[in-house]
């Protein structure tokens, strides 16, 4: 009989979730008989819904509890929650918790289990007691620290694009049917954080991209209309091609990904759809850390203005720090 497994992301974005893919595949593969579900501190119902078209097979746990973890009356509800869901799980076999927040660690471990894996504390709460890697990309340490947890060999999972329905992939060849694009993804949803590179300089790269026989696309919503009509009257042409397109799901831009020589973004949501395609980015950060939140992958040029100009302000990186990565 299978496992029964829990992931616990405090991340609450859908960036947060799909940044997990490698893990949960990883896992996935590894534990293949067993059953995954997942919880973040929303209790989003993304894998049914906004991420469905990904094709990744994990259950939503969906604990009646929003903010979960968040708030400390949640450890004297959290077990009695779990039990009115009324699954057919005793015990959870194994509580993966991938934030080292203490309140939400204590919260998370009310709920039924045989072992649990957490970094906080240095690994305090952790039911098998071993010494662990601390990487900041937290696929890797997890899936560095379970081979430990469990004494054995975990083979790394990418995201394959073969998973995705056919459809997303024809429409991404008829949208973007030629070569040279180069996709710039402008935009951030978390309002705490300052991670947006200035507009006028995503458009001075358009721009100089052209001249040199590229042709850049945009990654913008269709309602930040602002953003969309100031890169309008610089470029007319510009291209938005998931506006072209009746298929509108996250799924569609990790298809229009793999048809870019190069994509460059900021520290995003997006970034992580496009990451799924394995081509070559380039990401800029500020107040965030790439080590982090960047993409685990080969391909991948990181501009950091904290390394660049010593400064979190993302705004001090120039458009010439990233042309020269391209060309």
């Amino acid at each position: 009989m299978g496992k029964k497994i829990l992931i616990y992301n405090s991340g609450g974005g859908l960036g947060d979730a799909i940044q997990l893919f490698p893990l949960i595949l990883t896992l996935q593969n590894h534990f293949a008989t067993s059953e995954f579900y997942y919880q973040d501190s929303l209790g989003a119902k993304y894998f049914s819904n906004e991420l469905k078209d990904y094709n990744i097979k994990i259950k939503n746990l969906n604990l009646n509890l929003k903010h979960f973890g968040f708030r400390w009356w949640h450890f004297f509800k959290a077990k009695s929650e779990f039990l009115k869901l009324k699954l057919d799980i005793d015990k959870f076999d194994l509580i993966i918790d991938i934030q080292s927040k203490i309140r939400n660690t204590l919260i998370l471990k009310k709920l039924p289990n045989n072992h649990f894996y957490s970094s906080t504390f240095n690994y305090f709460f952790c039911s098998i007691k071993k010494k662990y890697s601390d990487y900041e990309n937290v696929n890797q340490r997890t899936i560095s620290n379970l081979e430990k947890f469990y004494g054995t060999t975990i083979n790394r999972i990418n995201y394959n694009l073969e998973l995705l329905n056919d459809k997303f992939i024809k429409e991404s060849i008829k949208l973007l049917p030629g070569k040279n694009y180069i996709g710039l993804s402008i935009t951030h949803g978390n309002p705490y954080r300052k991670k947006h590179w200035p507009i006028n300089k995503f458009v001075e790269l358009a721009v100089k991209l052209e001249k040199k026989g590229k042709k850049p696309i945009f990654f913008v919503e269709k309602s930040n209309n602002e953003i969309i009509n100031k890169i309008k009257s610089i470029i007319p042409n510009a291209f938005f091609p998931e506006h072209a397109s009746e298929l509108a799901s996250p799924a569609l831009v990790t298809a229009l990904a793999s048809r870019l020589e190069k994509a460059i973004s900021i520290d995003n949501g997006v970034m992580h759809m496009i990451s799924l395609a394995q081509i070559p980015m380039l990401v800029l950060f500020g107040p965030t850390k790439p080590e982090k939140f960047a993409p685990n992958q080969k391909n991948i040029n990181i501009i950091d203005s904290k390394k660049l100009y010593n400064t979190k302000d993302i705004s001090k990186i120039t458009v010439e720090d990233i042309l020269k990565h391209v060309f």
